[in-house]
């Protein structure tokens, strides 16, 4: 009984799992079965993958043909098995050698006519592949870019299954990838010279930047609250090699990659609309979860503009997230784990008629209250930072001072952010937003005399538990700035001031 075998990756999240292909031909009447738990368009894939190898000059076996993907047990779908099955199948009917599929992973869809077309999560695929230890793998031809980011793996690229047919004869070599990789071309930042005024806001802003630290921004329109956190990005650091895969590995199962240069090097920024839906903001989908914003806003900025206008369950729906840096999406097929450890800038108007001046609303207080506390506590109670916006006045734009741009500022964040590196390096740490609070209160624990504020506060209530550990991070994060070894009291007082007036 005829038998083969080739490989594939099915993606949980973006995890990987090598799937072995076996094909099998006769024993039965004519048709095409595939067992091993494959979902609605794989199922499909039996007839996308009989024209294809029809309209390449091949002939499909005239018999009972069995497909098995494993593990069995392990949902599986998507189009990305079509190179694979139809390779298999070729080799069993006996029409290709089986030499070169041994070790060789396939990714790619099947067009009727042969053509291979692209697939998402080629990267996070190839990385699964290495791992499990397969030396070699062929991918569409317009994904090779992505491919190259993979390093100890011979990756090919194929345009037609004809190309991958005569590969496995040995009559053709297919292109292999480049030798270098482009970084995508990052986005254009705006400058933080532009923001007029606002120098409390343009403070914690930095400050936001220098320990990686969430942030609201409240005040009338115009006051400038998206165009500064719209800089934000601007001052932080470029990712590291770990961190530039991670991102582009989320990005590539979400479809967000440029074919020609995929590596997201930069801190990334997504700013969904307030009218998007939960699945959209954390994750989710029919069968296996898919990446939402906040996964694809990983070690970078996620903008809620109008943050009082989005529905409660997306905000709530944060809430995790904030505190463990990645999103775990239960479904049909699986839990699929994404990363999102991400800075949150919230940006709102204090009540919902907005005026320009205070003094011209027309809300009442309990409006006003409404309005506000769809921000809840705890959400609030994972951000850092909190600044009013003053309004705008002819002082502040005609102030002879010329405010300070994106690379002056940027350049004190990369100094503060290098000595929490070095601090935190012990425990892998990159940012003091990172450290958890038995270390800061431990290890790292400040005199009585510099908490004594802070103290104050968790007695009268005017701070939690989580509030406190926060306040903490906050404050090392300006001792960074201030280039000291250890917060003062004055720092404490500082952070603290960020997150409720009320206490001082």
């Amino acid at each position: 009984m005829p038998l083969a075998r080739a490989w594939s990756v099915a993606l949980f999240g973006i995890d990987g799992v090598p799937v072995e292909i076996e094909a099998d031909i006769g024993g039965g009447r004519p048709r095409t079965q595939i067992v091993g738990l494959p979902d609605t368009s794989l199922n499909e894939a039996k007839e996308r993958v009989r024209a294809a190898v029809r309209n390449s000059q091949r002939n499909w076996p005239d018999e009972l043909v069995t497909l098995a993907l494993s593990p069995a047990a392990l949902p599986k779908g998507g189009s990305s098995y079509d190179v694979a099955l139809a390779c298999a199948v070729l080799v069993a009917a006996g029409a290709e050698p089986a030499e070169r599929l041994d070790n060789t992973v396939l990714m790619g869809e099947l067009a009727l006519d042969g053509r291979i077309r692209t697939v998402r999560g080629v990267l996070p695929g190839l990385l699964a592949a290495k791992k499990a230890s397969l030396r070699r793998a062929i991918v569409p031809i317009q994904t090779l870019p992505e491919a190259a980011l993979v390093s100890d793996l011979e990756v090919l690229g194929a345009e037609h299954l004809t190309d991958v047919l005569a590969w496995l004869r040995g009559e053709y070599d297919l292109p292999r990838k480049p030798t270098e990789h482009r970084c995508a071309s990052p986005p254009e930042i705006a400058d933080l010279a532009d923001v007029v005024g606002q120098p409390e806001a343009r403070w914690a802003l930095e400050v936001a930047a220098a320990g990686g630290h969430h942030l609201l921004l409240t005040g009338p329109p115009g006051t400038g609250k998206t165009m500064l956190a719209q800089r934000l990005p601007g001052l932080l650091p470029n990712l590291t090699n770990e961190q530039a895969l991670e991102v582009t590995a989320i990005h590539s199962i979400a479809g967000l990659l440029s074919p020609e240069s995929p590596l997201v090097a930069t801190p990334p920024f997504i700013a969904p609309h307030h009218t998007c839906s939960v699945p959209a903001l954390v994750g989710g989908g029919v069968g296996l979860a898919k990446p939402g914003a906040i996964s694809a806003a990983h070690h970078g900025v996620l903008l809620l503009d109008e943050a009082c206008e989005f529905a409660p369950d997306r905000l709530e729906a944060l809430r995790t997230a904030l505190e463990e840096g990645e999103i775990r999406l239960a479904r049909r097929d699986g839990v699929a784990r994404y990363p999102a450890r991400f800075q949150l800038v919230l940006a709102t108007n204090p009540c919902p008629c907005a005026p320009p001046r205070e003094f011209d609303c027309t809300c009442s207080p309990h409006a006003k209250r409404r309005y506000m506390t769809r921000l809840s506590g705890p959400l609030l109670d994972r951000v850092d930072l909190r600044v009013r916006m003053r309004p705008i006045t002819a002082l502040s734009r005609t102030d002879v001072a010329a405010p300070e741009s994106t690379a002056e500022v940027r350049a004190r964040v990369v100094r503060a952010r290098a000595r929490a590196v070095e601090r935190w390096k012990k425990h892998g740490w990159l940012t003091n937003a990172q450290a958890p609070g038995p270390i800061l209160r431990r290890e790292f624990g400040l005199p009585r005399q510099a908490t004594a504020l802070l103290d104050r506060g968790l007695d009268i209530g005017a701070v939690t538990a989580r509030g406190a550990d926060r306040c903490l991070r906050v404050s090392w994060t300006l001792a960074d700035l201030a280039e000291v070894d250890c917060p003062t009291a004055d720092h404490v007082a500082a952070a603290l001031e960020f997150r409720d007036r009320r206490v001082a």
